[in-house]
């Protein structure tokens, strides 16, 4: 197995407005998440949030303590959230607890202490993808598999707009505690292609956005910067892309998609967020 990690800076928003599209995407998106027998990693300086993903076919992969860490093992310090977002059926072993079975669209939390992560699949012939973000931990709370059927559901948005979707809250205060980490799944509806509209930043928070469940040969479109400053940063499938506090977070696609959202930060609460109308947006 391989492990790779990148580390990312926060920016200034009054920097940020002047970067060109090379260096938005330098500093924002996350282009390789997935690779045969291997861990990817982004380590963001923003709220310390890391962004992941293991993609296990021949073999076992192991969640290493990359070397920013400075800790024996990955979740000395840390809680981890998990989805299976491949083909085939996952597992994650978990020294002292066992093995955790994660269909597609399902996701696992574990808490602070776990020496030994282990990412596998069922068939390498589907294998599993393990998409993940961990945040910093201060106390440990207990490990619990979550589906779909167990997520805070929230359906939102219309045909008429295009944004017809449905939120599925999963790693959330109202399903487990967890210290800091927050994440959902947003599915959108065949013929919808907004999210997040109307536009909102969350001052308390930092949040990550990954892109999945959209054909190959189709773009995502994914909207960032201060709200009187806008960009875009064109994204593929496996995909993510980090959002500082700073900034607003909405995408369009050529085709309806799935994202998972993952939030670190001070405030747990969902509905803390500061709105913008659409026709303020510039």
């Amino acid at each position: 197995m391989k492990t790779n990690y990148q580390i990312r800076y926060a920016s200034n928003p009054r920097d940020a407005k002047h970067y060109d599209t090379q260096r938005l995407r330098e500093e924002f998106l996350i282009e390789t998440l997935f690779a045969k027998n291997e861990v990817n990693i982004v380590y963001s300086m923003i709220d310390r949030m890391l962004v992941g993903g293991a993609m296990p076919v021949d073999e076992e992969l192991l969640l290493e303590a990359i070397d920013p860490l400075k800790a024996d093992f990955f979740l000395t310090r840390r809680e981890i959230g998990i989805f299976n977002v491949g083909e085939g059926l996952g597992i994650v072993k978990v020294d002292g607890e066992g093995e955790y079975q994660l269909n597609p669209k399902e996701a696992l939390y574990i808490g602070r202490g776990d020496k030994h992560v282990y990412f596998k699949s069922a068939d390498k012939a589907h294998p599993a993808k393990f998409y993940f973000n961990s945040t910093t931990a201060h106390c440990t709370y207990p490990s619990k598999l979550i589906t779909k059927a167990d997520a805070d559901i929230l359906a939102l948005g219309s045909m008429e707009g295009a944004n017809d979707r449905v939120i599925n809250r999963m790693i959330v205060s109202k399903v487990l505690p967890t210290c800091q980490l927050q994440m959902g799944m947003t599915e959108l509806k065949p013929g919808s292609i907004w999210n997040t509209m109307p536009a909102h930043t969350h001052s308390r928070r930092m949040e990550a956005y990954f892109y999945f469940d959209i054909p190959e040969d189709q773009a995502i479109c994914h909207f960032m910067g201060e709200p009187q400053e806008t960009r875009v940063i064109w994204m593929k499938k496996d995909q993510a892309v980090l959002s500082p506090d700073w900034s607003i977070h909405s995408a369009a696609a050529t085709h309806n998609y799935t994202f998972i959202w993952g939030m670190a930060g001070e405030n747990q609460d969902y509905s803390d967020q500061d709105w913008y109308k659409e026709t303020d947006l510039k």
